[in-house]
């Protein structure tokens, strides 16, 4: 089974390899961003996509959907630091087919790489737990109001983006942003972009 690892950080890729080293039935594919990971998608076909979701320029989410646009039955799971559920709930939206949290245990990855690849879903229990019982609590997330492209438009414009620079990143038109910019405020109670990238911040989406 192949596996595409798609993450800026070289000690994520070289601690899969290192989870993996006894398995010779798993190969280890790697990419640093958005770009390279969709060349080697391409490329060299992977049974399973990891995929980072803060790289550099357009983030793992955005990346899911160009994957999953070339080819609808690839299978990927996202992989991120935060733990909050919104983002393992939009990671679903997307289509990936597991999250997995990079604080928890290493085996967690393990598993849900043996899991998808077996055709199944994965999410960790602790995850699992905190969207079926957030509740009140998951409403109460501003980004629980956001879609994944929001979000994705959100983080560019923490990023230091202008809305050219976003249209141009995520292949979209200017319009399309300035008109989803707007109701992302809207959406959220604040009348300036500021204040969207200061929401963001607190949020841990920038």
């Amino acid at each position: 089974m192949r596996v595409l690892i798609v993450d800026d950080h070289p000690i994520v890729a070289s601690g899969c390899r290192a989870l993996f080293a006894d398995d010779p039935e798993i190969e280890i594919l790697e990419a640093s961003d958005a770009g390279s990971g969709e060349r080697a998608f391409g490329e060299q076909h992977p049974d399973i996509c990891v995929l980072d979701i803060n790289l550099p320029t357009v983030s793992g989410f955005e990346l899911a959907r160009r994957i999953l646009g070339r080819d609808p039955s690839a299978r990927i799971i996202m992989f991120s630091m935060n733990d909050d559920p919104v983002f393992a709930a939009r990671a679903i939206e997307v289509g990936a087919k597991g999250y997995v949290s990079k604080t928890g245990d290493p085996q967690d990855l393990v598993e849900a790489i043996r899991e998808v690849g077996n055709g199944g879903v994965y999410l960790q229990p602790a995850t699992a737990r905190s969207i079926a019982f957030a509740g009140p609590a998951f409403a109460r997330s501003p980004l629980s109001k956001l879609t994944s492209r929001e979000m994705e438009i959100l983080r560019l414009l923490s990023a230091g983006k202008s809305l050219s620079e976003i249209a141009w990143l995520i292949h979209s038109s200017y319009k399309t942003v300035a008109n989803t910019s707007s109701i992302m405020r809207q959406k959220l109670g604040v009348r300036t972009s500021a204040e969207l990238v200061r929401l963001a911040i607190e949020n841990g989406v920038a």
